[in-house]
């Protein structure tokens, strides 16, 4: 008589590590795909937070370019002349904070962003001297 099926496996543990080996493989990839769908959750987020964010400011800036457009020249001149004076308002504010952090630095405090208010010890920071410098 012949042999019904000689293609049977013989050892039934060639066939149980194959099977765990494809199982194992398989969650791998599922926890990647889970994580690929959870960071591409997060960036669709973001794209939208950007789009939000373009939109309003090209909205802002349709704005400001028709108010600018309506200015006579007589008003553009005005407003340039008040951007102008407010900057120079700025640069002497900007002295004076200059001024009390170097007083503040000769106190014996940091001004740095690494050590910004605490007492500084008898030798100079290279943190706080770089703002100087």
């Amino acid at each position: 008589m012949k042999e019904p099926f000689p293609c049977q496996p013989q050892n039934n543990e060639v066939d149980d590590v194959n099977k765990k080996e494809m199982l194992e493989r398989f969650s791998y990839l599922e926890k990647r795909f889970q994580d690929l769908q959870e960071d591409f959750g997060t960036l669709k987020k973001d794209l939208v937070q950007l789009v939000e964010e373009n939109h309003q400011l090209a909205h802002e800036n349709h704005h400001l370019r028709q108010r600018l457009d309506n200015l006579t020249p007589e008003e553009k001149k005005q407003e340039i002349k008040t951007n102008d004076d407010q900057k120079g308002d700025g640069q002497s504010s900007v002295g004076e904070g200059y001024d009390n952090l170097a007083r503040i630095y000769e106190e014996g405090f940091h001004i740095c962003h690494v050590y910004f208010g605490t007492p500084r010890e008898e030798e100079d920071c290279i943190f706080c001297l770089k703002f100087f410098g």
